[in-house]
């Protein structure tokens, strides 16, 4: 028993000095060895894209689009992306943390960190009833029914991102704070949607229902404008990075770009006008392969007459769910008409951070997919569309993407 007592000494020893040498300079180029580790991640919920060269553009014959969609070969890198528009529930969750930390700021909820900043403690119960809470809520004549209703428009979500173009212009010799934006947005969902998008037509019991009822936890979320998704991305990434751990993951959850949203769409399939692949929009049996306005409006002949759950249909090639109808989907892209006569074949995006006060044209983000409402021309991979960026419909909602760090997933050498 001793000896192994010893032996066992011997091996912590020799390991020991083992790891101490590992750590000192040996006069070789070696690079830096205390480097963390990084596997990888694999967001839940999300589907990997991987590199590829594709053609983008009409998939099908539009004399006119074709002189504002000319045919160009692109390339992009690996990424995830959502295998489903977000959902009510989901967006809830962004919505109840907005909401958790105006009231755990309000009530002085906060612990300091190693370095003296302070931060909020998740770890108090939060009181709804607390009269220093009232503020949260309508007062005076805004009350209705004696209800207690948290006063959504005070649901404030504040975040930073980093203007990298502005940081690379050659002309830029500012401060770095000058790259540093800050955003504050208001994140509750617009219900009024419902009724405002139809002209004398009875779509209040959705007003009502859509957002909070769990009847809709499972559809895909709507009323959210372009600043709206934005900020889902930058909360998205900072619950991440709060629960991760130590492995390292710089890039955020964002709107994909146009182009990774039309190379998503297509499966792996180049020039397919829609994900399921085909000329056709049925199956074998004759059942429509998506969520749209059939005919002339026969919106429920295809099993749904607004939204459909949102992993409704069958998947694409990608296992991604409704590129395809349901409700179109923000991307992270400026709209301009002539964008692919002046774009780059490496990763093509164009990005516009448009002011308050800028022009209504400047204002412009590309939607793609079409939607339950959108004749069939909308849910060809290759067809583009906009919508302003500070605009709620009741048909476009938003999926996020990911990119992947590394030349692909499969990668093992």
């Amino acid at each position: 028993m001793r000896n192994i007592s010893i032996l066992a000494l011997a091996i912590v020893i020799v390991a020991s000095l083992f790891s101490a040498c590992s750590t000192k300079e040996t006069g070789q180029l070696i690079g830096v060895v205390d480097r963390p580790n990084y596997t990888g991640i694999n967001p839940y919920g999300m589907e990997y894209v991987p590199s590829a060269t594709f053609h983008i553009g009409q998939t099908d014959q539009d004399i006119f689009n074709s002189y504002m969609q000319r045919p160009l070969a692109v390339s992009t890198i690996g990424f995830f992306m959502d295998d489903t528009e977000i959902t009510n529930n989901e967006y809830r969750q962004f919505v109840n943390y907005v909401r958790d930390s105006i009231a755990h700021t309000t009530l002085d909820h906060f612990v300091e960190d190693e370095q003296g900043n302070q931060k909020i403690d998740w770890e108090y119960e939060i009181d709804y009833a607390d009269e220093g809470l009232d503020g949260m809520y309508f007062q005076g004549d805004d009350v209705f029914g004696n209800a207690k209703e948290v006063d959504t428009r005070k649901l404030i979500y504040k975040y930073e991102w980093k203007d990298w173009d502005k940081a690379a212009s050659p002309n830029f010799k500012g401060k770095r704070t000058e790259i540093i934006n800050r955003e504050e947005v208001s994140i509750y969902p617009d219900t009024l949607v419902w009724i405002r998008d139809f002209a004398y037509s009875y779509n209040e019991p959705f007003t009502r229902n859509y957002f909070w009822h769990p009847a809709f936890d499972d559809y895909p979320v709507v009323g959210v404008n372009w600043k709206m998704a934005k900020a889902f991305g930058a909360w998205r990434t900072n619950l991440w990075n709060t629960f991760r751990g130590e492995e390292p993951n710089t890039e955020e959850f964002r709107l994909p770009t146009e182009y990774e949203w039309e190379y998503a769409a297509r499966g792996g399939h180049d020039l397919v006008p829609y994900p399921w692949g085909a000329y056709g929009l049925r199956n074998a049996k004759g059942c429509l392969l998506a969520n749209f306005k059939p005919g002339r409006g026969n919106y429920p002949e295809d099993g749904g007459h607004y939204t459909v759950k949102a992993d409704a249909y069958f998947p694409n090639d990608f296992g991604l769910y409704n590129m395809s109808g349901n409700v179109a989907e923000w991307t992270e892209s400026a709209f301009f008409e002539n964008a692919q006569s002046f774009i780059h074949d490496e990763n093509p995006n164009i990005k516009y951070d448009a002011k308050p006060d800028d022009p209504a044209v400047y204002k412009r983000k590309v939607i793609r997919g079409g939607s339950w409402k959108d004749v069939a021309y909308y849910l060809q991979t290759g067809t583009r569309n906009w919508e302003y960026q500070d605009t709620t419909k009741s048909y476009i909602g938003f999926r996020c993407a990911l990119t992947f760090l590394g030349r692909s997933i499969n990668d093992t050498n």
